[in-house]
Formats: C-alpha cells, structure tokens, sequence
C-alpha cells in the first residue's frame, strides 16, 4: 500500500511539474506591421527569454503606409521588415494579405483570425481595442473581439480545431477617451529589455524613419546612422509612466515599481476568460514574485 501511495505522490509531483514548465502560446493581433511592436513588444521579449511562445499577426500587409512606394512593392518591404523584427524580437511573425486601409470587420477575416488563434492554441490574445483614429485598428479590435467566444465553437471554421478552452483576452494601451478611457489590469515593467525592443522596432525602416516622419513633417531631420536613429527611436517611446500606470505596476510589482520607468498595459476584455490574480501570475510569469 505505501508502495502504491508513493507511486502515486511520484506521479502527481512530475505531473505537477510538467504542467509548470509546459510553455505558454501568446498571440499578438496589430493591423499593420509594426503595430503589435510598439504596444507589446516589450512584453514579448520577456516572454520569449522565459521559452514561451509569441505570435505576431498583422491583419494587413501595410501596402498603403508610405509617401512615395505603394502596393505590391511596398507589401513586400514590409513584409521582410516584419521578419526581421520578429527575429530581433524572438517572436514569430505572420503578415495576411489584406490591403492597408482596407480591412473591413467581415466574416472571411473573423475566420481568418480564429484559425491563428486555434493554430496557435493561445492561452493569451492580444489586440488594439475598438475605438481608435485608424479604421484599420478599430476593426482589428472588433475581429478579434467577434473571435473571442468563437474559437470554441467546433461548427466554426471546423477545418481547424477548435480550443478547449477559451483563452484570456487583452486590450493593449491606447490613449482614447470616448466611449471609454483605458483601464489597465495588467502592468508588465519592460525597462531591461527596452533597448532591445527599440532595436526591434528600428526594423521597420520604412515606418520609422520615413513614413512615419513624413507624415509630421520631420523627414528631413531624420538622422542616418543607426545609432542616432536608435536614439531618435527611444526617445520617441520614452514617457513619465502615468499615475494609473503606476498604480497597476504596484500591485504586481511591489513597491519596486516605483523605481519602473518603462511600462506596458493591458486590460481584460470581458469577452474572453475572465481570470484571477493567481492565474494573471501564471499566464505572466515575470509577474511572479514581484521581480526587481
């Protein structure tokens, strides 16, 4: 009998293990490459030295973001940007071949963004919410919410499988206020891999240092070393963390918080798991603890 017993403590203890270390599937929505590295490419990284996994999913392949090149050519520009961005990240990065400031809230594209998250068997997902100055961002929101309780459904896109169980859905930060200001439940502080994200991101050369300036009239003071642009890059996303920034990452992080200069939010879309403390701890590890 106590041979049995111990066989069964032994089992349950390498069970309990495994399920510890089993690796978490993140899967991040933006509308345009580059967008889910600005508002979560922190947060990814840390994911990804943790070995978890990331998804980065553009619902667009940004053939209209640029003053002078357009189209196919464009698309592919991006494309190849967002590949190595994903490298620099440690993330995997998909681009779908919908037109820039075209994407429409329609039934093909709700399936297209269900069977990423069923392929990717997600535990998190993570996209722009639906109020935004860029159509392409709000609809990006109103697809993945439409997707939310959806993944689920076997009779829905049923040539990919689907979950077992509905993942946790996130909003990522954004500064709008009508209908409804953001509410971070999730703070994650980014400030050891912030350089890392920025030089991410820096592989987007056709948004950051020239589409982007163009459109606010700085092209001509765009610098063109790489250090100098890195720098331009960081200032850029460089901000005084606000106070209910701050009043999230205390509660994950401490007062060590206080100390945190770098920061990503996320709120909990109510249409997805609604989850506990102790599951945010789990599907976010590097809250666990409260690390420095």
């Amino acid at each position: 009998m106590k041979k049995i017993i111990f066989l069964f403590c032994l089992i349950l203890c390498v069970f309990t293990i495994n399920s510890q270390t089993d690796p978490l599937n993140i899967i991040v929505f933006g509308a345009h490459p580059d967008d889910c590295d600005i508002d979560t490419g922190g947060t990814a990284i840390l994911f990804s030295k943790m070995g978890h996994n990331v998804k980065f999913v553009s619902l667009t392949n940004g053939d209209a973001g640029h003053y002078a090149k357009g189209g196919g050519e464009l698309a592919k520009i991006r494309i190849a940007e967002a590949n190595e961005a994903g490298k620099r990240f440690g993330v995997e990065y998909t681009v779908l071949d919908n037109h820039d400031g075209e994407l429409m809230p329609t039934l093909a594209n709700r399936l297209k963004v269900i069977r990423e998250i069923r392929k990717w068997n997600a535990d998190v997902v993570i996209a722009p919410r639906p109020n935004d100055y860029h159509p392409d961002h709000r609809y990006t929101g109103i697809l993945v919410q439409d997707a939310a309780y959806m993944v689920i459904v076997p009779n829905v896109a049923p040539e990919v499988a689907p979950l077992q169980k509905n993942p946790v859905f996130l909003y990522s930060e954004d500064r709008f206020q009508k209908p409804s200001p953001f509410d971070p439940d999730i703070a994650v502080i980014i400030d050891d891999v912030f350089d890392q994200k920025i030089y991410a991101m820096a592989a987007h050369e056709s948004q950051f240092f020239e589409w982007l300036p163009w459109t606010s009239g700085n092209l001509e003071k765009i610098p063109k070393d790489e250090k100098s642009r890195l720098e331009m890059l960081s200032n850029w996303r460089s901000s005084t963390p606000s106070e209910k920034a701050m009043v999230c990452s205390k509660k994950w992080y401490g007062d060590s918080a206080l100390k945190a200069k770098k920061i990503e939010l996320f709120e909990i879309c109510e249409y997805g798991k609604q989850p506990s403390d102790d599951e945010i701890k789990a599907l976010f590890p590097m809250l666990s603890g409260n690390p420095k």
